[in-house]
């Protein structure tokens, strides 16, 4: 009996080990992906799996001239190329850490149905990840596409977050209903927020609004809401750059993710106020974490916009993104109980 307890709690302690690891590892490929794309990269290969029909770049003179050939309205540029295969590549390697973890669930931690359940989920998020990263070069960074790449890889870390936090933290959050309620909608919003700032992204708006709080004085003159969220149908096949879009639509698509950003923020102020209100010591490391996070956002929101979108700052503000919608899955989670103790 003893035997049997000792090999269970090894096998949860390497199961532990391999969530930890895959939840850094994906952070990284988040980021990646985040640089990959702020560098207009996305088409650095332009085609897929390969790289101008090869495992990696083309380098020597041959391989160049020949990948020209097959491409001439792409021809190779090294750097943006690399960033691709890359990000590519560690995407793969994510993938295959995901299934070590449902086969792992699968074979040695069965009767935990949730850890299965979860894990399993995962395998099916990473591999429809798999067919948003090949659409957006076989679609040409179709904007609705990227947006979707952008979100599921989010959902990939926080799932990843709620599984090691299932398989770390032993104690729930206790909350009253208000700020539960408060807790919930945060987390919505949160998400409606990072996915219209995808939104902007992908449809090359962020630069369009260089004045504080909304955008230029006569930005509300010019929305064009049924422009701005025209999902399919745009009638070209090149996005890159969003030629098809007019100066009023992208004015529209910036300055909604800016509104955005001061509701979800009060929003987030509000849910911080009421978790330090809690009087206990895991809501007020919550009420601290979400602050970092909140006002690191605004912080780098901010400064994306007084220093042009420098690449650092472009992609610290996906990232910081990412830590909030992870962060507050993981709350969410914890508020509901959704874990039970494994040992």
């Amino acid at each position: 009996m003893r035997e049997s307890a000792s090999v269970d709690k090894a096998a949860f302690n390497w199961l532990r080990r391999l969530a930890i690891f895959t939840l850094v590892f994906s952070l990284c490929v988040v980021v990646l992906g985040a640089s990959t794309r702020l560098k207009d990269a996305g088409l650095g290969c332009p085609d897929w799996p390969g790289c101008y029909g090869q495992l990696l770049v083309p380098q020597s003179e041959h391989a160049v001239s020949h990948a020209n050939q097959l491409y001439p309205a792409r021809p190779v540029e090294a750097h943006k190329a690399w960033y691709e295969m890359v990000h590519r590549y560690l995407a793969g390697t994510l993938g295959l850490l995901i299934v070590a973890l449902a086969a792992m669930t699968l074979t040695q931690h069965r009767q935990h149905h949730r850890l299965v359940v979860l894990t399993l989920v995962l395998v099916g998020v990473v591999f429809f990840q798999a067919a948003l990263g090949m659409w957006t070069v076989t679609m040409k960074l179709f904007p609705t596409v990227v947006m979707g790449h952008l979100l599921g890889g989010f959902l990939t870390v926080s799932l990843l977050a709620l599984l090691v936090s299932m398989l770390t933290l032993k104690t729930r959050i206790e909350l009253d209903k208000t700020t539960f309620f408060f807790a919930r909608l945060a987390w919505a919003l949160v998400i409606i927020q990072v996915a219209l700032g995808g939104w902007t992204a992908a449809n090359y708006a962020a630069t369009v609004c260089t004045q504080l709080p909304i955008c230029e004085a006569d930005w509300w003159q010019q929305l064009n809401l049924a422009g701005a969220f025209k999902f399919w149908g745009h009638g070209t096949n090149m996005y890159e750059y969003a030629p098809h879009l007019t100066p009023d639509i992208k004015i529209t698509i910036h300055a909604l993710h800016r509104i955005g950003a001061l509701i979800v923020g009060s929003l987030l102020m509000i849910l911080i106020l009421r978790l330090a209100q809690q009087q206990d010591s895991l809501s007020s490391r919550w009420a601290l974490l979400l602050s970092v996070l909140t006002l690191g956002q605004i912080g780098l929101g901010i400064a994306n916009v007084q220093l042009h979108l420098p690449l650092a700052i472009a992609v610290a503000h996906n990232f910081g993104g990412c830590l909030l919608i992870a962060a507050l899955t993981v709350l969410n989670c914890r508020v509901i109980s959704c874990r039970k103790q494994y040992r």
